[in-house]
């Protein structure tokens, strides 16, 4: 739809600009000698408003039409050209070749041929320099309309990059943590199982299937972990595994409210970790841009397969949307640990008021079986009772809920 309203207001430019001009050439020129430059004017004002379909051709097909009526207007004494209405259309072609062209030298060549035209129109037989002054400034303007928004792209996508490369860099940081802590676990089960072997070799398959269960484990997380390290544009990072009860406790802005699943999910090391980090840039991105917010809603529900993390506030529309879409590079990073683990995430305003961000992530069978080795069930207990401390210190404080 703004595409439409787009097309119907430039072609409204169009026809005022070429009906203005005729007007001018009849009134100092008289005759027909406005058909021409008219007919120029038309035809490159309809390729500008198809220039969609095929930028480059359009572009290339526009300079050419007003080549042409630069050479006819010498050799027949008609007035000079490229008139208004073709600078106006020729603006509009060239500039958004400069902009959308993915090959950067049929761009140039297009902003070359365009400077050509601006140039041939002191040949077109007019004695005077405004005709010359007139095509350089549309030129002018179609590179700044083109190469601005170019260069600004390139940018934030050169910011993004830096963003992903710093994602990476704190994955490769974090690979030693996670690769670890699992083979830790293979390791004692190994220690285990060699003490029953002397004791009571009848429970040695039990001690081997829980080494089996870990070394499991270790090779999921290792794949995971790997596989964003191979590829250079990919996704990443893990974070680790705190907890999300002392990290709403510290927050500096406004009351939040933490629901959590009932039990005590044992959920894996980078799973865990990856729902602290986007919590955890929710909170700092609310901070940031939503001072008008009162309440904040942490939410972490686990389904049959995922695990759906949800960080809400009630900014008024004044606060919601400032500085969170236009050099958002903490969503990029957050959309890239959620898609490290196969998820997805969403941000932006709510109907009724604040903002959201909404992120999906699958959880390992493994997990969501509850199926854990002997020394996960140890590590687990223990957290448990750190976690029931952290609980009432926090429930102490106001600052959460589990639901």
């Amino acid at each position: 739809m703004r595409e439409r309203w787009e097309a119907a207001g430039l072609g409204v430019a169009f026809a005022v600009v070429l009906a203005e001009w005729a007007y001018r050439i009849v009134d100092s020129w008289g005759g027909g000698y406005w058909v021409a430059g008219c007919v120029a004017g038309t035809v490159v004002g309809v390729l500008a408003l198809l220039r969609r379909r095929a930028r480059l051709w359009t572009a290339v097909a526009g300079l050419a039409v007003a080549a042409v009526a630069i050479v006819v207007a010498r050799l027949f004494g008609l007035p000079a050209e490229p008139g208004p209405g073709v600078a106006l259309a020729l603006s509009v072609l060239v500039g958004s070749a400069l902009r959308r062209l993915p090959v950067p030298q049929a761009a140039a060549g297009v902003g070359a041929g365009g400077l050509a035209v601006a140039l041939g129109s002191q040949f077109s037989g007019s004695p005077h320099s405004a005709v010359l002054a007139l095509n350089l400034g549309a030129w002018l303007a179609a590179l700044a309309g083109g190469l601005g928004p170019r260069w600004l792209a390139a940018r934030r996508a050169a910011a993004a990059e830096r963003v992903r490369r710093s994602e990476r860099l704190e994955l490769a940081r974090e690979l030693h943590d996670v690769v670890a802590h699992h083979v830790t676990c293979v390791v004692l089960q190994a220690q285990a199982a060699q003490l029953v072997a002397r004791k009571d070799p009848g429970r040695v398959a039990g001690s081997l299937a829980d080494i089996e269960a870990a070394g499991s484990d270790a090779l999921a997380a290792t794949r995971r972990v790997v596989g964003l390290l191979r590829e250079p544009g990919g996704p990443a990072a893990f974070g680790p595994a705190e907890r999300l009860g002392e990290l709403v406790a510290h927050f500096g802005g406004p009351p939040v409210a933490l629901r959590l699943p009932d039990g005590e999910p044992a959920w894996p090391s980078e799973v865990a970790g990856t729902v602290y980090r986007l919590v955890q840039e929710s909170l700092t991105n609310i901070s940031r841009h939503a001072p008008g917010a009162s309440a904040v809603t942490v939410s972490v529900t686990q389904e049959d397969e995922e695990l759906v993390v949800e960080v809400t506030d009630d900014a008024p529309p004044a606060h919601r949307n400032r500085g969170r879409l236009g050099g958002g590079y903490g969503l990029v990073g957050m959309r890239e640990r959620a898609e490290a683990l196969g998820g997805t995430l969403s941000a932006g305003p709510r109907p009724e008021g604040g903002w959201t961000v909404h992120a999906r992530l699958p959880l390992p069978e493994r997990a969501t079986t509850g199926s854990t080795s002997a020394t996960a069930r140890g590590t687990s207990a223990t957290d448990r009772r750190t976690s029931s401390t952290d609980r009432r210190t926090s429930a102490g404080a106001g600052g959460w809920e589990r639901r």
